[in-house]
C-alpha cells in the first residue's frame, strides 16, 4: 500500500520546474500529471454519458382508489364472475349491449365490487396482435442498451411503490400483504435484476466449436426476436404472472399479447399500465405490449393466430391441453407450465422444529394458491407423529381475513392468511378430506370451508392438517393448490423416493436432511424439473429454467433457456480467412463425375483421414486421399 501512495503521489513531490536549478525537475513529471488528470477527467465525462443514457427514468402511474385500505364499494352477494348477469346495474353507465360480454371484478375477500370489464371478442384480440405486430417492427431496432434501461425504470417504480403494488395485488386476489411482498414483488425484482446484468449475455451472438473439417470456418449463432408473441397466465400471482413474461420477451425484442385471467384483469391492467407508461416516457411505442381477457370460447383467436410465434401457458393441465392442441393449427411452439404435486422429503433425523417454519411457509404461501407450493411432506415413520403435532398446533393460530379491511390500528390487519380466489371447489376440497379420513387419515383442525365472522368474502377455507396420508389415495394424487397440509408416511429412503415419483406431475420438490450429499443423492432420483435442498421455492427466485416433466408440462420459462426460447436461434457459417481459403469442389467430385470409383476413395480417404480411429489409421486415409487426386 505504501509503494501504491508513492508512485501516485511522486509527481507532486518532484514537481519543481518553476524552481531554477533544481536537479530533480523533469519533463516526465509534468506528463505524468497531465496524462492521470486528463485521464480522469475523460472517464468522468464518459461516466456522466453512461448515466444519462443508461440509467433508470422515474415516471408516475395514478394509484386505483380501490387500493386505498379505507375504500368502499357495493357488497355482491355470492360474488363471482358473471355477477353482471343477476345484477345489470353493476354495469358500467355507458353498457349498450351489442352482444359483447362482460366480467365482474370484485375482491375475493370482501366481495366488494371493483368494476366490470368488457370481455374481448374474437375481433378486438386480432386488433390487438396486429397492433402488436406493428408496433414490434421498430422495437427489435432497440439495442440491449435501451431494453436494459426499460427494465431499470420499472425496476426503479417497482421497488418505490411496491406497497402500492402490494395492496392492489392483496385487492384483486385477496391475500396478504406479506404474500404480496415474497409472491409478487421480491420475486419480479429479482427477475428484472437478472435480465439488467445477464439479459444480454445469454442473447449476444455465440461463437461456437467446430472441428478439424470446417477449422476455416468461423460459426456463429444468433438470437433474432420471433415477432410477437403471447402469455396465458394464471391469477395467483397477478403482478408477477403479468410482468414476468413481458420483460421477457420484450428484452427479447418481441411484442407480446397477454391472455390475463379472468379474476384479476382489474389488477392486470393496472400493472401492465404501468409498462406501458414506462415505454411512453422513453419514446417508445407502448402497442408491443397488449392485454387481452376474455372469456374461454374467444380464447382460439389468439391461440390460433398465425401471427403468434410462441405461447407460454400458465394454469391448468386441462386447458394447457387445449392450448397445445390449438397451437397446432400453425405448428405453433408452447412452453407449458401446469400443475403440481410438490413434495418434500424429509430424510431421517432431520430436525423438524428448525425446518418447520419454511415447511409452513411452502404449504401455506398464498393460501396454498402456489404452483410450486409443498403438497406432500413425506416424513420418516419415526418421525410422522412429531411433525403432526407441530405443525397442527401452528396451524390451529393461522388467523384468516382481509388485509385491506379498515380496522382502528390501520388498515394492515394481523392476518396470516388472505381468502382464495373463490370457493368453487370448496365441495371438492371437502370430500377430498372426507375421503381421506375414511381411508385411515387423522384430521384435528381444518378440513371445510371457514364461515369468517368479520369479513363478507366467502371464498375462506380452513388451514387444514391431514395425517396418515395414503399415497394412492386420491387426496395424495391430486393438485389441491389449498391450504392444506398433507403428510405420508415412510420406512425407507427408497420408499420415500418412490412415493415422490409417484404421482403424474413433476414439476418441483424439496428434499431436506441433516446430510447435505444425501440430500442432492435423493434430489437427483426425483423425477421433476426443479429441486431445492434445504430450502422451499429458491430456484424460482434465482432466475434458473423453469418447469416441469410428465404432466406437469414442457419447455422452460426463466434464466437463458426461457430468454432463448423466446427467439430463433439462428446459424450462420462465414469465412474466418475469405482472402486466403474458401470452399471449392475437388474436381474428382465435380459434376459430372468422370469416376465413380475414385470418387468414392476420395471421399472415403477423407473421412479416415477426419475421423479414424489411430494414427496410422488416418495416414493410410491420407494416402488413398492423395491417390484418387491423381
Amino acid at each position: 500500500m505504501h509503494s501504491l501512495f508513492y508512485v501516485l503521489f511522486h509527481p507532486l513531490n518532484t514537481l519543481n520546474l518553476w524552481l531554477e536549478d533544481d536537479p530533480n525537475a523533469s519533463i516526465v513529471d509534468v506528463l505524468y500529471l497531465f496524462t492521470t488528470f486528463s485521464a480522469f477527467g475523460i472517464w468522468l465525462v464518459f461516466d456522466r454519458y453512461q448515466k444519462a443514457v443508461n440509467s433508470a427514468v422515474p415516471f408516475r402511474h395514478p394509484a386505483p382508489e380501490a387500493a386505498d385500505p379505507n375504500w368502499h364499494s357495493r357488497v355482491i352477494p355470492n360474488a363471482n364472475l358473471r355477477s353482471h348477469i343477476q345484477m345489470p346495474d353493476l354495469l358500467p353507465l355507458q353498457f349498450g349491449g351489442g352482444g359483447r360480454d362482460y366480467i365482474t371484478c370484485f375482491d375475493p375477500a370482501s366481495n366488494l365490487h371493483l368494476t366490470s370489464v368488457l370481455a374481448d371478442d374474437a375481433r378486438s384480440i386480432e386488433a390487438k396482435i396486429k397492433r402488436a405486430k406493428n408496433a414490434q417492427v421498430k422495437w427489435c431496432e432497440t439495442s440491449f442498451g435501451e431494453r436494459r434501461r426499460v427494465m431499470r425504470s420499472l425496476l426503479k417504480w417497482l421497488v418505490e411503490n411496491q406497497e402500492l403494488c402490494a395492496r392492489v395485488a392483496c385487492r384483486d386476489s385477496g391475500k396478504t400483504m406479506v404474500d404480496a411482498a415474497l409472491g409478487e414483488i421480491l420475486t419480479t425484482c429479482s427477475k428484472l435484476e437478472w435480465l439488467i446484468n445477464h439479459g444480454e449475455r445469454a442473447l449476444r451472438t455465440e461463437t461456437r466449436y467446430s472441428n478439424l473439417m470446417m477449422s476455416y470456418k468461423k460459426s456463429q449463432v444468433i438470437y433474432e426476436p420471433k415477432g410477437v408473441v403471447s402469455a396465458i397466465v394464471s391469477w395467483n400471482y397477478p403482478l408477477h404472472n403479468a410482468w414476468s413474461p413481458i420483460i421477457a420477451s420484450i428484452f427479447a425484442g418481441n411484442a407480446i399479447v397477454l391472455k390475463a385471467s379472468e379474476h384479476v384483469i382489474w389488477s392486470t391492467e393496472w400493472f401492465v399500465g404501468a409498462i406501458h407508461k414506462c415505454l411512453e416516457v422513453l419514446g417508445y411505442d407502448a402497442d408491443i405490449v397488449q392485454t387481452v381477457c376474455c372469456w374461454p370460447d374467444q380464447a382460439e383467436a389468439l391461440t390460433m393466430s398465425p401471427l403468434i410465434k410462441h405461447i407460454t401457458f400458465i394454469g391448468s393441465e386441462e386447458v394447457g391441453r387445449k392450448v397445445a392442441m390449438a397451437a397446432t393449427e400453425h405448428l405453433t411452439p408452447v412452453t407449458l407450465e401446469l400443475g403440481g404435486k410438490d413434495p418434500a422429503i424429509i430424510l431421517p433425523d432431520t430436525d423438524l422444529h428448525k425446518w418447520s417454519s419454511i415447511w409452513m411457509r411452502g404449504v401455506f404461501q398464498n393460501s396454498g394458491q402456489n404452483c410450486i407450493g409443498i403438497e406432500r411432506l413425506i416424513v420418516h415413520s419415526d418421525q410422522h407423529d412429531e411433525l403432526y403435532d407441530i405443525l397442527t398446533d401452528r396451524v390451529a393460530k393461522l388467523r384468516f381475513g382481509s388485509v385491506l379491511a379498515p380496522t382502528r390500528e390501520g388498515y394492515i390487519n394481523t392476518v396470516d392468511c388472505g381468502s382464495m380466489i373463490s370457493n368453487d371447489r370448496f365441495n371438492v376440497l371437502e370430500e377430498l378430506v372426507f375421503q381421506a379420513q375414511e381411508d385411515g387419515a387423522r384430521v384435528d383442525v381444518g378440513g371445510k370451508e371457514l364461515l369468517h365472522t368479520s369479513c363478507d368474502g366467502k371464498s375462506y377455507f380452513q388451514a387444514t392438517v391431514v395425517g396418515d396420508a395414503k399415497p394412492n389415495s386420491r387426496i395424495a394424487q391430486v393438485e389441491l393448490f389449498a391450504p392444506i397440509a398433507l403428510l405420508i408416511r415412510y420406512d425407507d429412503i427408497d420408499e420415500a423416493i418412490t412415493i415422490a415419483n409417484g404421482t403424474r406431475y413433476g414439476l418441483g420438490a424439496s428434499v431436506f436432511g441433516p446430510h447435505q450429499d444425501l440430500c442432492i443423492e435423493v434430489a437427483k432420483e426425483l423425477h421433476c424439473g426443479m429441486v431445492s435442498v434445504n430450502d422451499f421455492g429458491v430456484f424460482y427466485v434465482s432466475y434458473l429454467p423453469f418447469g416441469g416433466t410428465k404432466s406437469s408440462g414442457y419447455g422452460r420459462f426463466g434464466g437463458p433457456e426461457g430468454l432463448r426460447a423466446l427467439t430463433n436461434p439462428k446459424a450462420i457459417v462465414t469465412d474466418r480467412w475469405p482472402s486466403f481459403v474458401q470452399t471449392s469442389i475437388p474436381k474428382v467430385l465435380d459434376y459430372p463425375i468422370r469416376s465413380l470409383v475414385r470418387s468414392w476413395d476420395f471421399v472415403h480417404g477423407l473421412t479416415m483421414l477426419l475421423y479414424a480411429d489411430g494414427y496410422r489409421a488416418r495416414f493410410n486415409g491420407l494416402l488413398q486421399l492423395t491417390k484418387a487426386r491423381r
